[in-house]
């Protein structure tokens, strides 16, 4: 008894001693395929993980033992799940290896035990980890130039544009992110404009900082697409939202940008609420669904006042619905304010892959022009009789070997008043990798009938890696054949295009292209430079 005692008491010291010279590394990866029998981790690098070594998934702050390692190469490994719940692409996943204070690394992972008979994780094996949120940047910088030039008479332009998108998670590893895209435009022909009035030129699409309050509660400050209320827009101000459960609330206050410049206007206030659900089955496959109430001013007049509700659905098996309606509440004719209930607006999409060859998608649009009642005031009686436009929408692709595909896009829009409703029907056939070229190669034609015109566009197009890694080129020619309906007269185009992307470092690239357009008496050419950077 004594000499068990002297033992466990020598074992204790030695944990005890190896603990405070170690720390522990958390490595993250992604699943990166997904089989019946394996699932495929990819990482950085596996130098540390070893055939038997645990690896975890992060669940309320808890590491949960998830997957044992059977097999690695320099960046990825081949795993067996030990726990009931499904992992699916793209979920993270963590390795823990220690280290010693002097950066010897020690040889092994943490590898925890099994119950030799039920294959269960031991319950004491959940970990509690506690690290702070790791600061991440990305963005991208592009400065793009268009020219157009012809051998007509006239003023040739050309127009620069400059865009930046960054997104900084986490910044110095607080509760504070940040996310924008910007873009500046200027022409020849309107710097005079740009010079009386910025915002003719500048377009801030989102400039917004985050607030991560606490795990369930998020507040944005600044301009912002919500994606649970996508179709209403930019919101200006600030947007809180709340997760409870299945569950989560939302509420904004602030402006609307301008409806001329897209800058912002503080006569053009708003505000909402919305309620959402969300259901993940135990396949991983969601339902979301919300229902937002909106109400818009202008100089402290309403100016619209609608239920917003949109729905996503992806619970049957290769099958997504996506789906948006709009309901008006309000209407001021003649001067008169009254309660309404008009559907003003809906969309429907539906994406169906039986097999993994064959995709499907059809879509159903119903929309009205709106009516902001202040806003647009000399038009509302012209809005008012104005009616739906309908229009459908299906595309088939299919995959008929490993290099050749099909597919076929076709479109139905009408609206009552039009002499004929508008059609079209583009197909196209597509092969990868063509013999002796070792380039990929598309063919298409899209017909096109509408109230005013009717033809086709016929197009051939090439591609290839012309040094692989670092120079991509494109070749391609498109003809124009269109008859107009109310006079004798057609439209013949011959179109020559040309591209190339050189990729000059890891994360900086060039690109260029030149597009010549031939008609009976008049030539018109194109050319785009495009110089981007990530980071």
């Amino acid at each position: 008894m004594m000499r068990t005692t002297i033992l466990l008491i020598m074992l204790s010291v030695v944990s005890i001693s190896l603990v405070a010279q170690t720390k522990v590394n958390i490595i993250k990866g992604n699943v990166s395929y997904v089989t019946s029998q394996n699932i495929y981790v990819k990482f950085k690098s596996t130098k540390n993980i070893k055939i038997g070594d645990t690896l975890f998934i992060n669940k309320d702050d808890l590491l949960q033992p998830a997957l044992i390692v059977n097999n690695t190469s320099s960046i990825s490994c081949v795993c067996r799940p030990i726990i009931d719940s499904e992992i699916k692409n793209n979920d993270v996943i963590i390795s823990k290896t220690k280290e010693l204070i002097n950066n010897k690394t020690l040889s092994k992972a943490i590898s925890l035990p099994l119950d030799s008979n039920s294959s269960k994780i031991i319950s004491d094996s959940i970990i509690k980890i506690k690290e702070n949120p790791e600061q991440k940047l990305n963005g991208r910088f592009t400065i793009a130039s268009y020219s157009d030039f012809s051998n007509t008479s006239g003023k040739n332009r050309q127009r620069m544009r400059y865009t930046l998108a960054l997104n900084v998670q986490n910044i110095s590893e607080s509760k504070f992110s940040f996310d924008s895209y910007i873009s500046f435009s200027h022409s020849n022909t309107n710097w005079d404009a740009i010079q009386s009035n910025i915002f003719n030129g500048l377009k801030i699409y989102n400039f917004a900082v985050k607030y991560q309050a606490s795990k369930s509660l998020n507040i944005f400050l600044g301009r912002r697409i919500n994606s649970n209320i996508s179709n209403i827009g930019a919101i200006d101000g600030i947007q809180a939202e709340k997760r409870l459960k299945s569950f989560y609330f939302g509420a904004f206050v602030g402006s609307r940008p301008d409806y001329l410049d897209y800058s912002y206007n503080i006569n053009l206030l708003q505000g909402g609420a919305y309620i959402g659900h969300v259901f993940v089955s135990k396949s991983k496959r969601q339902m979301r669904s919300t229902m937002a109430f909106v109400e818009q001013k202008n100089n402290g007049k309403t100016d619209r006042r609608f239920i917003y509700l949109q729905h996503y659905n992806s619970l049957a098996k290769n099958l997504s619905f996506f789906g948006t309606a709009e309901l008006e509440l309000y209407q001021k004719v003649n001067g008169a304010e009254k309660s309404s209930f008009n559907l003003s607006n809906l969309y429907l999409m539906l994406r169906y892959r039986p097999i993994r060859k064959l995709s499907l998608s059809l879509s159903y649009s119903a929309r009205q022009n709106i009516i902001y009642y202040e806003t647009y005031k000399d038009f509302v009686d012209r809005l008012i009789d104005e009616a739906t436009l309908q229009g459908y929408k299906f595309q088939i692709n299919y995959r008929l070997f490993k290099r050749l595909s099909i597919g076929v896009r076709t479109g139905y829009r009408y609206r009552k008043d039009d002499p004929r409703p508008s059609r079209n029907v583009n197909t196209y056939v597509s092969y990868s990798r063509i013999p002796w070229i070792n380039a990929s190669g598309t063919i298409s034609a899209m017909l096109l009938e509408t109230a005013y015109l009717s033809g086709g566009i016929y197009s051939l197009k090439f591609s290839r890696d012309i040094i692989p890694g670092k120079l991509f080129g494109g070749l391609g020619y498109r003809f124009v054949n269109y008859k107009y309906s109310y006079i004798d007269s057609s439209l013949n185009q011959h179109i020559g295009d040309i591209n190339m992307t050189l990729k000059i470092i890891k994360k900086l690239s060039f690109s260029v292209s030149y597009e010549s357009v031939f008609e009976n008496s008049s030539n018109y050419n194109r050319l785009y430079l495009r110089l981007s950077t990530r980071f």
